[in-house]
């Protein structure tokens, strides 16, 4: 009798089972490497709104843990995951200035925000107005994380790289039966798989499709992460991460001629250099109506539990949220409101 099933090796499901491991619980992991979202996202762990200059939901409370968490997961892997990158807002306007240096005044914000101007000393950049500069931001390794992670899982022998079958699943009295494997309780961590999922499909997923460039150019120099109309982050070696948009077309996760030439189009209002284009990826972000992540137990099946829904900020959110639905089901302390599943139990149907 193992302790937990746990389904998807996102960064969700990795925050989940270093939950598992830290308490000497017995799980298997499922993962078939069919959502991309978390592998090719930008990897910035970022306080801070850079639209509208406004503290992100629970950043205060969200990013020590994540550093801890990301830390710790350096020492168990011995790789280097954690790089320390300043993020800085390129200001369009003298008016985006005079926003920034107010919101940098306010209380909340202060720790984040620094109220001395950066001027642009890169003559690659085009930024007239200069930029403002993010305080405590880092950058994960998102890639590396999950691969090394993938792999420590393997050599345990605690991972099997398949695709999970639901109508396989037989749910028994405190605890459920799924093919050669009984555990006591079982995690859903599949990102926007989650749509498929017969248990969980009830729940509000709406998905965003986000496309992101790789370039390479010896000209640039940069070694900041600059929030543009685009984000430009270094990567090393001459290479930028370039990203992302926003896409409401869900049907596939393939990266598209369209949202790339757009993604250049922003691009070239940023840099006055030379750059070569060698990689396109995409992926679908599980994001929700409320912008909340999807963390609980099933109303029905009181051993089956969900923990998705995290958006683009999955490396903040991911280990708090791992903690809550591990306390709640090992010590039976409550999920926060809001982002425990009961908030939807008006859209519970047959499920």
């Amino acid at each position: 009798m193992l302790d937990y099933i746990v389904v998807g090796l996102g960064l969700a499901g990795t925050a989940f089972c270093e939950s598992l491991r830290k308490n000497n619980k017995q799980f298997i992991v499922f993962n078939d490497g069919s959502q991309t979202s978390s592998r090719v996202a930008g990897g910035l762990s970022n306080p801070v709104i850079l639209k509208r200059f406004t503290l992100a939901w629970q950043a205060d409370i969200l990013m020590p843990i994540a550093n801890v968490f990301y830390s710790e997961l350096e020492v168990l892997l011995d790789q280097k995951l954690i790089h320390d990158v300043p993020v800085y807002r390129r200001f369009a306007s003298l008016e985006e200035q005079n926003m920034w240096f107010e919101a940098a005044d306010k209380k909340q914000l202060k720790d984040y925000l620094s109220s001395t101007l950066v001027r642009n000393g890169n003559t690659a950049v085009q930024a007239p107005y200069d930029f403002g500069s993010v305080l405590q931001a880092r950058r994960v390794d998102t890639v590396l994380s999950l691969n090394s992670y993938s792999d420590f899982l393997q050599q345990n022998n605690i991972l099997v790289s398949d695709s999970f079958e639901y109508d396989q699943l037989q749910i028994n009295q405190g605890h459920v039966v799924y093919k050669s494997f009984k555990a006591k309780h079982i995690v859903f961590a599949e990102g926007f798989g989650l749509l498929k999922n017969p248990y969980f499909n009830y729940l509000p997923m709406q998905g965003s499709k986000g496309e992101y460039l790789t370039i390479r150019s010896e000209k640039l120099k940069e070694n900041n992460a600059i929030k543009s109309s685009v984000f430009v982050i270094p990567l090393g070696n001459d290479l930028y991460k370039i990203g992302a948009n926003y896409d409401s077309n869900l049907s596939s996760n393939v990266p598209t001629e369209k949202t790339k030439q757009e993604l250049l189009k922003k691009l070239d209002a940023l840099l006055d250099c030379d750059y070569e284009v060698v990689g396109h990826e995409a992926g679908i972000r599980p994001t929700v109506k409320d912008r909340k992540p999807l963390v609980g137990q099933h109303p029905k099946y009181k051993n089956i539990f969900v923990l998705n829904g995290f958006g683009s900020h999955g490396i903040m959110i991911g280990p708090w949220a791992a903690d809550q639905l591990f306390s709640f089901i090992e010590k039976g302390i409550q999920i926060s409101p809001d982002v425990d599943i009961k908030r939807y139990v008006g859209y519970v149907k047959n499920n």
